[in-house]
């Protein structure tokens, strides 16, 4: 019976084997997870399945038993060695693998018996390991412009299959080309885990552009994922090419001011020692980049340079101008003259560039230069130049003073509104301030201020007989005195009824021969109506409109009559 039973069961054997499954299907799992292996995919119906049993290639020709379970029975584990511990089935008949490894890169095979068929699924494992974050190692120190140098290795490490290692700068990739990047790639396998590492040397020739660039390295791998190292900035050295010579002083650079000279250079490193050069005199600044020159003065002015101590034909200049106004008044302060005589003014401007000149007297604006042929009283005051050049301003001054005897210009009389009095009114020129005196007593009625040499003195009087006054000027330098006429008040009186008498004499003669003209023509027109009434009884013509006339002539002489009585 036994017997019996293996012949069948090696007959079947050799039947499936015949059945296999045309096509290896392939299962990628992770490094370290639990792999499922699919059985069947349902192409045998569960109810239909009498037996289903796991195994795997051991090479050779050689396959190794994991484990069988047969219907209605629990599943039985045959697997030892690596994979004793590791294997278990799940409920759709699938291999489920734990902690898988790269040894797990083997085929898989899964054989079911149904009833009247046996049939092999086998499957192909791959194992994939994403690689440890690249990192950049053996970093260069620094990076000459123009010089091919070793910028780093980047790793990528613990991986399968092997990662792609990118080289960025400033996140863009670099691509080698034989002359300024040049990559080299290498992979190493783990002995004992077959996980590779990848290395990839980049070789760079920097130029100016990149201080500051930031260099990366990223990797590519089956599994997907990118991983991307820390950026990296690396100094760029490079001789100097450039040199800017900077003047730090405030504006504008006047004497008495202090400017720094500052020379820059595009050197990295940057040159810590200067030469400067000053109007012809070559001063040595080591472990600094400035030279400041104090108190500068109009002699200052001038071309500076800066060079390298180590090149002096790398250097660089800056013009240095520094403004200055001075101004000279002749003549100044107090200034005294006689009326009548001339001053000359003297104005040197001496300015490092264009000026504007303004004058003022006594605070008010003058507007032009004052020019003095023949000083008169009114020239006297405080005269002010003022002269500006941007922002730089000067000042002088002088006070002129007009001296001379005084002169009585105008000697004048007037009579009140109400004739109780007169004012009498005398002006005059002259300086010092000249006193004022009369011939009569007075009350002083008001004196105006010294203005510009001029004075004018008003006295009242009342006069009560005709006489002569005298008004008298007076300082250090002469005296002028001036008479007038003055009436007295009563003889005012009399000569204004005087002159009233002679109006009414004239008014009254007038009128008279007003009336005398008036009765002359209605007389001889009377005469004339006589006439020419005689020739009108001759002639028969009639009367009625030369009666009315008449008779309007009658009423006008009547009425001019009445007018002369009054």
């Amino acid at each position: 019976m036994h017997l019996l039973s293996a012949s069948c069961v090696c007959a079947l054997l050799i039947a499936a084997l015949l059945r296999q499954v045309s096509g290896l299907e392939t299962v990628t799992g992770l490094y370290g997870e639990t792999l499922e292996i699919p059985c069947n995919i349902g192409a045998i119906k569960a109810e239909d399945i009498i037996m289903t049993k796991w195994k795997y290639d051991k090479g050779e020709g050689l396959s190794g038993d994991l484990l069988v379970k047969q219907k209605n029975q629990n599943v039985s584990i045959s697997a030892t060695d690596e994979y004793k511990g590791r294997v278990s089935m799940a409920a759709n008949s699938s291999l489920l693998l734990s902690a898988a490894k790269l040894s797990d890169q083997r085929t898989f095979t899964c054989m079911v018996v149904a009833a009247a068929d046996i049939t092999e699924y086998p499957v192909n494992v791959v194992i994939y390991k994403k690689p440890t974050n690249p990192e950049i190692s053996d970093k260069a120190e620094e990076l000459e412009i123009g010089k091919l140098t070793k910028l780093g290795t980047c790793v990528a490490e613990a991986a399968n299959p092997a990662a792609n290692i990118t080289w960025l700068k400033n996140n863009k990739p670099l691509v080698a080309d034989g002359r300024g990047i040049s990559i080299q790639a290498s992979v190493q396998v783990d002995p004992v885990t077959g996980l590779s590492t990848t290395s990839s040397v980049l070789e760079y020739s920097a130029g100016k552009e990149d201080t500051d660039a930031q260099f990366s390295c990223s990797t590519q791998h089956a599994t997907g994922a990118e991983l991307v190292s820390s950026p990296v900035i690396f100094t760029i050295t490079y001789s100097t090419e450039n040199m800017v010579l900077q003047v730090i002083a405030q504006e504008p650079l006047v004497e008495g001011d202090n400017v720094t000279l500052k020379c820059v250079a595009d050197g990295n490193p940057a040159p810590t020692s200067f030469n400067f050069h000053l109007k012809g005199e070559l001063v040595k600044v080591e472990n600094a980049d400035t030279y400041t020159i104090t108190n500068v003065s109009r002699d200052t002015t001038g071309e500076y340079r800066c060079s390298l101590i180590d090149n002096a034909t790398m250097q660089a200049s800056k013009d240095i101008t520094v403004k200055y106004l001075d101004i000279n008044l002749s003549p100044s302060g107090k200034i005294v003259k006689k009326a009548g005589e001339t001053l000359d003014l003297t104005l040197q401007i001496d300015a490092s560039g264009d000026s504007k000149v303004s004058w003022t007297k006594d605070n008010v604006k003058l507007d032009k230069e004052p020019k003095f042929t023949k000083v008169t009283y009114s020239d006297s005051g405080r005269y002010e130049c003022g002269v500006t050049m941007g922002v730089l301003s000067r000042k002088a001054s002088f006070e002129l003073v007009v001296e001379g005897a005084p002169v009585i210009k105008q000697l004048t009389k007037q009579r009140s509104e109400d004739g109780t009095h007169k004012v009498l009114i005398c002006e005059a020129e002259g300086s010092p301030k000249p006193a004022v005196s009369w011939s009569i007593n007075g009350t002083s009625l008001d004196e105006s201020p010294f203005v510009n040499g001029k004075i004018t003195h008003k006295i009242i009087v009342v006069p009560t007989a005709n006489l002569t006054v005298s008004c008298t000027v007076s300082n250090e330098f002469g005296t002028d005195t001036r008479a007038i006429n003055v009436s007295s008040l009563i003889e005012d009186v009399r000569k204004h009824i005087s002159d009233d008498s002679d109006q009414t004499k004239m008014v009254v003669g007038v009128v008279v021969g007003l009336l005398v003209a008036t009765v002359v023509i209605g007389l001889a027109y009377w005469v004339y109506m006589k006439k020419s009434k005689q020739g009108s009884w001759k002639t028969g013509e009639k009367e009625n409109g030369s009666s009315e006339e008449e008779k309007k002539l009658e009423e006008k002489v009547e009425e001019n009559s009445q007018k002369a009585e009054v």
